[in-house]
């Protein structure tokens, strides 16, 4: 089908990824209707500044784009509201008010969603999980009324908001049930350089508790009991412990699913007229979903050109981010199998890199070293052939590596 017979384009999903996939669309000359399906009331927003600079001062809503790009869009919005069914045979969506949406594409952004591992956590009053605007401005109200926080996980969103929390003046206690922080996606020793940053800041760390209960004192504070130990009650508990990808939609229409939406290069699912984008579509060459700002932005931008029938195809490494106590955290590939690691410190921060047997990169970590990331991110796409004595040593230059 030619970008010409495509006159009425279904994105569902307003966070990031489906605000850059419309951006695109338009980008690339379409011109025909184009709907949004929007479980939140708000404009296309970015997640990241959630758990830092909006809960730490009064930064507004992270729009991605301004007022008048976003007008230019010409979207035609049904928010909020929720899609309940894809019916492929009619190429329709289906809404929750019984509207049934036409399309020529559909492409599924819905994202996913904080997972309580404890169902009953969510009645206690003072335990709340940080996902969307809302959320971040009620947990920037709780915070300006608490002394003590607790945090349920040891990954990057806790991470992030016991750091928060920290530059506020609250005491914070990070509990985690694996023996070391971030372990699913960094290695031991940025595990351990990130327990060391914590520590250094004044977070108090729980590691390798296999047992964690909540439970709400009379007051309305929270006890956190790990491992038959009650601490003293907390003002209020964040729970960080990973996320639900929103999969519903697509195993009820029949496609394809694994961890996520199984989709090729173009983003194109088992049904050649639906696309999807974002934390919901698994990596096509990682094989696991990325709850990453670069995935859903350049990959989004990637499908949208595949919709309009464009050669296109998404090949990028994992890259995301995290800042915590002001430094800047990056982190380029993912773990895998048995790797060497060569740690290269510098006065700026250290940098680890995790080469394979054929001595090249395949996971990067850098500590306030944004120009390293850079020159991984052309390693890994020429395939180059590292020496790892170079790369351990301090005083070689890592920009003759080009």
């Amino acid at each position: 089908m030619s970008s010409e017979e495509i006159s009425r384009i279904v994105v569902i999903g307003g966070g990031q990824a489906g605000g850059y996939a419309c951006k695109a669309l338009r980008g690339e000359g379409y011109a025909g209707r184009l709907t949004v399906v929007a479980d939140e009331p708000h404009d296309f927003y970015e997640r990241p500044p959630l758990s830092k600079g909006v809960v730490t001062a009064d930064e507004p809503l992270p729009r991605l784009f301004p007022e008048d790009s976003l007008a230019a869009l010409d979207i035609d919005w049904r928010r909020p509201r929720r899609a309940s069914a894809i019916d492929r045979q009619a190429q329709e969506v289906v809404l929750d008010d019984g509207e049934r949406l036409p399309y020529d594409r559909l492409l599924i952004a819905t994202g996913s969603r904080p997972r309580l591992p404890v169902p009953e956590w969510a009645e206690i009053d003072h335990v709340m999980t940080l996902r969307t605007w809302d959320d971040a401005t009620r947990l920037k109200a709780r915070l300006g009324e608490s002394r003590r926080l607790g945090v349920i996980g040891g990954g990057w969103i806790g991470l992030e908001v016991a750091s928060s929390a920290r530059k506020l003046g609250l005491e914070v206690d990070v509990f985690e049930r694996a023996p070391a922080l971030c372990g699913r996606s960094v290695g031991p020793e940025v595990a351990e350089a990130i327990r060391e940053l914590h520590e250094r800041h004044g977070v108090g760390l729980a590691l390798n508790r296999q047992e964690i209960q909540l439970s709400e004192a009379a007051d309305g504070r929270v006890t956190i009991t790990a491992d038959g130990e009650a601490r003293a009650p907390y003002d209020l508990v964040v729970v960080g412990v990973g996320v639900e990808i929103n999969l519903e939609l697509a195993r009820d229409a029949g496609l394809r699913t694994e961890q996520g939406i199984v989709v090729d290069a173009a983003g194109q699912t088992s049904d050649p007229r639906i696309f999807a984008a974002g934390d919901v579509s698994q990596h096509p060459q990682l094989g696991l979903c990325l709850q990453s700002w670069a995935y859903a932005q350049n990959q989004a931008r990637v499908v949208a050109e595949a919709m309009l029938g464009q050669a296109a195809h998404y090949d990028e490494p994992a890259w995301l981010w995290s800042d915590q106590h002001g430094v800047n955290i990056q982190i380029l590939g993912v773990p895998s199998g048995e790797l060497r690691c060569v740690v290269r410190r510098e006065a700026q921060g250290p940098v680890f890199f995790y080469l394979d047997d054929a001595q090249r990169l395949v996971q990067m970590v850098a500590f306030d070293q944004p120009r390293a990331i850079k020159l991984g991110k052309r390693w890994i796409a020429a395939g180059r052939v590292l020496d790892a004595g170079e790369l351990a040593d301090p005083d070689f230059n890592l920009m003759s590596l080009r």
